[in-house]
């Protein structure tokens, strides 16, 4: 089985979706850190050298066909752009010889932006305080972000809200929704 993780960025999918991956004795993909392996260079740059969004995308989607052809029980955290066009055809054309969820995790704005993260252009992280004002224009782009992304998400076959649950967890809410659709067997 694959468990495809979309949402907004700052929302969580990498660390959840290691935890996760360790709790099913499942193989963990993060989406980006793939793409920067595959292209040799940071998200960033890979985005510059790029004239629109959607020509990223497809570049990520091929990176993102090659991981779910691997054919084994992983957890893959997707980028912010979750079922946009590109990943979704991928996704689409996967499903129909494989055990394959998109799950949407959800949080409030607020607390996006509380998990918010600094890297430079080579994707090292950085630290960077947060004025209010910077934090209100911040907020501001998350929920920009969200509405923009909305549709997208609204496509994954289970969506889970993360709000005001514990770090550690969210993996067994994400396992007992996923056994109370039938996708799970009981007792994971």
């Amino acid at each position: 089985m694959i468990i495809y993780l979309v949402g907004m960025a700052c929302v969580g999918k990498t660390t959840i979706g290691r935890m996760l991956a360790e709790k099913l004795g499942y193989t963990f993909f993060d989406l980006d850190e793939e793409v920067m392996k595959f292209y040799q260079k940071s998200i960033e740059r890979l985005q510059n050298e790029c004239l629109f969004m959607n020509e990223f995308r497809e570049q990520a989607g091929v990176v993102l066909d090659q991981l779910l052809s691997k054919n084994i029980d992983c957890v893959i955290a997707g980028t912010p752009a979750g079922l946009k066009i590109a990943y979704l055809k991928v996704i689409r054309r996967h499903k129909k010889d494989k055990e394959l969820y998109s799950l949407y995790l959800h949080d409030t704005c607020e607390n996006v932006l509380n998990r918010v993260r600094f890297y430079d252009v080579d994707s090292n992280p950085i630290e960077e305080p947060m004025s209010p004002a910077k934090r209100l224009r911040y907020l501001r782009d998350i929920k920009a972000d969200f509405a923009y992304f909305k549709s997208s998400y609204e496509r994954a076959d289970v969506q889970i809200s993360i709000e005001n649950i514990p770090l550690s967890d969210i993996p067994d809410k994400i396992c007992s929704v996923l056994v109370e659709q039938h996708v799970l067997s009981a007792g994971v």
